[in-house]
Formats: structure tokens, sequence, C-alpha cells
């Protein structure tokens, strides 16, 4: 998507994906640096650990202790968060969400699961609750999120099937942050878990349902939403909506969405 926007506005510019160890994550930072790239995404496993790799961190980022771009200016590494406004972009362009006092579930307290927590506190949520499989890694975040002045009841709790069929019913928005929906051939765990299993008898009508998993776009989670009447947002959308806010960080220019989206749905076609 990001080499057909850079054609699109006649950027002689690429983007290429490099596969780097967790042990080798300094080299590979220092070398993009060394090499004067104008700026690079970072992704699981290693959004936390880029932080301290970096010359600065703008504030939401920091705040949420995760960073998905940088930008290399002057031979220094800026980092920023571009999943936390892009997931509510997707929430609200094609979801239909209203964040505004909305009730809000949140599966998984990695990096991706806080941004989630961090940007739906800040875009007006009356209640947030976060669950992951270790429960005090949950609890940490909620303190967090409420310490950052969010204006609404955050909580942590386990991420489990008791939890999940408690905590589900309530919720007008639900964001699946954990890989638990991935293809297994892609390190996704394949199956209904239990929580998984349990979160399908909770889905309603008047829901809306984000996976941030993209592969498969529609995950067995979606298909179960859409039966259930809820409103499904593929993980697509939220990608789309991050890599245009990272494009808009790294060239200063307004992303070509349009472009975007549609070299995204060109390399993983809509099976429905």
């Amino acid at each position: 998507m990001h080499n057909a926007a850079f054609t699109a506005l006649g950027l002689n510019w690429i983007y290429l994906p490099f596969r780097v160890r967790a042990r080798d994550l300094p080299a590979a930072v220092r070398g993009l640096a060394a090499l004067q790239v104008a700026g690079f995404n970072v992704t699981i496993p290693h959004k936390e650990a880029v932080l301290p790799l970096l010359d600065e961190v703008d504030p939401p980022a920091a705040r949420i202790g995760a960073v998905n771009t940088v930008r290399v200016e002057a031979g220094r590494l800026q980092g920023f968060n571009t999943d936390a406004p892009g997931l509510v972009d997707a929430l609200m362009r094609e979801g239909g969400a209203r964040l505004a006092g909305s009730r809000c579930l949140v599966l998984g307290a990695g990096g991706a699961g806080r941004g989630a927590a961090f940007a739906l506190a800040g875009a007006g949520a009356a209640r947030v609750v976060i669950l992951n499989r270790t429960p005090n890694r949950a609890e940490v975040l909620a303190g967090q999120v409420a310490a950052d002045g969010a204006r609404c009841d955050v909580r942590g709790g386990p991420l489990d099937a008791t939890t999940v069929t408690r905590e589900a019913p309530e919720a007008d928005v639900i964001v699946q942050a954990t890989g638990a929906t991935m293809s297994p051939a892609l390190g996704g765990g394949g199956g209904w878990t239990p929580w998984l299993g349990a979160l399908r008898e909770e889905l309603r009508s008047g829901m809306t349902v984000l996976d941030m998993v993209y592969t498969p776009r529609w995950t067995e989670l979606l298909r179960a939403a859409r039966q259930a009447g809820a409103t499904a947002v593929s993980g697509l959308s939220m990608l789309v909506a991050q890599g245009a806010r990272a494009f808009e960080v790294w060239t200063g220019r307004p992303a070509p969405v349009d472009v975007m989206a549609r070299a995204v749905d060109a390399e993983i076609p809509d099976r429905g």
C-alpha cells in the first residue's frame, strides 16, 4: 500500500520488509539511521522494545508505551504510534461506531491492546475493560490509562471464558488485540479457544467488533459477529488507517487513502 501511495504521488521512494530477530533490534535500528532512510514501521514483537532505542518519542506514543512508526530526521530517530488513531479511524469510518459514551472491551494488553485502550479512552468512551491472559498486565495498563487523565471507568482482568461471559454482553465496542484469531500458518492459535468460544456466544446486534488480525481478512470471530448481527470491522481497515497516518509522518503530505485501500484489497482478496 505504501509503494502504491508513493507511485500515486510521484515520489521516488520504496517500502521494503525486513525480518529482524529480537536480539538484532538495536543493530537494525542503528543501521537504518546510518543508511538515512526516511522512516520505518515497527511491528510485533518490537513495538515496545524499540522505545529506548529512539532519540525522541511523541508524547502519545510515550504514554501508550509502544511505537509502530519511526521518522528519521537529521539523523535522529523520532517515534510515533499511529495504531491508536488508526483504530479510532477504522471504528468510526468503517464500523460507524459512536465512541463517545461507549462501553468498550479490549482483549489483550500487549502493544496493540495498549494502543487500543488509550485510544478508546481518549475518544471519550464511558468504560474500557481490558482483559489479558496475565491479569496483572491488564490491571497495570488500566491504571496507566486512568492515570493519563481518562474520564472513564477503566479496569483490567483475566482473559478467560468466565470473565468474557460477564463483560462482553455490556460492551458496545469489542477490540480483539491478540494473535489468537490469526491463521495458524502465521503463528495464530487456530480453532476456538475457550474465551473465544465464550465471546462468540455473547455477540449481538448493535455491537461493533474489530479484530486487529487481518490474515485472514475475515477471521472466524468477525464471521461470527456478522452472523450475530453485529458490525464487523476487518483489521485491514485499521491497517490502512494507521498506514495513512504513518505515510503522513514520513512525507508530510496527505495520504492517498483510496489508493492504499485498493492496493491492500488487491493483495488480500475479500472472501466474505
